[in-house]
């Protein structure tokens, strides 16, 4: 089976796919600090659970994909994979890596791993032209041409950064459950701030996929719009124009890429 690894700046997302299938996922915390040694132990503690994986690290396991926005953690999965799965394939998404989607920007190296991934995955899955939405840390919204380039996007601060920037600077703020309050206009702080989050990022994704979309295709009706991150579900019955939602689309383009580039090893 195939270990996917996807690390964000605020959570790290592990799937295990059998074929085409996922089969098992997990969401743990990043965290910079941990060790390859550390990593290696939570990765036995998590796969020595499933019952299609041996008891040691690595039974079962036939090849990894990583991609990661935090350098200090690819470095320690690198080790990871070189002490611990010496013997597996194993991709990680870096310059370099075949990806067979061409980035059209500026400087391509300046684009997150995980953006490039999941334009792999839409491409794949849905063709072009399409705009990724990913809710992380950042939310970032993603374009790919008709033909299946990346060719830019934006990023905007995410809901977890704006729900804690709101608790930390409103002096008669605080921290809330990022959840659907009873209406619009709400009836105490809680509901009021929660109303804020959640239409207001809706209204976000809509204006600023609609701007896109323009730029993107004559007709912005063909573009394909795809929601995926962790918060995704918290906006979508808000939003008008996400087409698609695929929780599991990086981990999907991991596979891909992994494919891509295993037979050239």
């Amino acid at each position: 089976m195939l270990l996917t690894i996807d690390v964000g700046n605020t959570h790290t997302v592990l799937g295990l796919f059998d074929g085409e299938d996922i089969v098992e996922h997990w969401r743990i915390s990043t965290d910079a600090r941990r060790t390859a040694d550390e990593l290696a132990v939570l990765l036995q503690g998590l796969m020595g659970m499933h019952p299609l994986l041996g008891d040691e690290l690595g039974d079962g396991i036939d090849g990894i994909a990583i991609c990661a926005t935090v350098p200090s953690v690819l470095h320690e999965l690198r080790e990871v994979t070189r002490r611990y799965y010496g013997d597996v394939p194993a991709v990680l998404v870096e310059p370099g890596v075949k990806t067979g989607v061409p980035i059209l920007t500026d400087n391509p190296k300046e684009v997150g791993a995980d953006r490039i991934i999941n334009a792999v995955a839409a491409v794949e899955l849905y063709g072009g032209p399409a705009i990724v939405v990913d809710f992380g840390t950042a939310t970032t919204f993603d374009a790919v041409s008709a033909r299946g380039e990346y060719v830019g996007g934006v990023i905007a601060p995410g809901i977890e950064i704006s729900v804690e920037a709101l608790g930390v600077k409103g002096a008669q703020l605080r921290k809330i459950e990022v959840a659907r309050p009873r209406s619009v206009i709400g009836k105490n702080t809680v509901e009021a701030m929660q109303a804020g989050i959640i239409y207001g990022f809706a209204g976000q994704v809509d204006g600023v996929v609609s701007r896109m979309a323009r730029e993107l295709a004559e007709d912005p009706e063909d573009v394909t719009v795809i929601a995926t991150g962790g918060l995704a579900p918290m906006v979508l019955g808000e939003s008008s124009v996400i087409d698609e939602h695929e929780p599991w689309l990086t981990l999907i383009g991991l596979r891909l890429v992994y494919e891509r580039n295993v037979s050239r090893m």
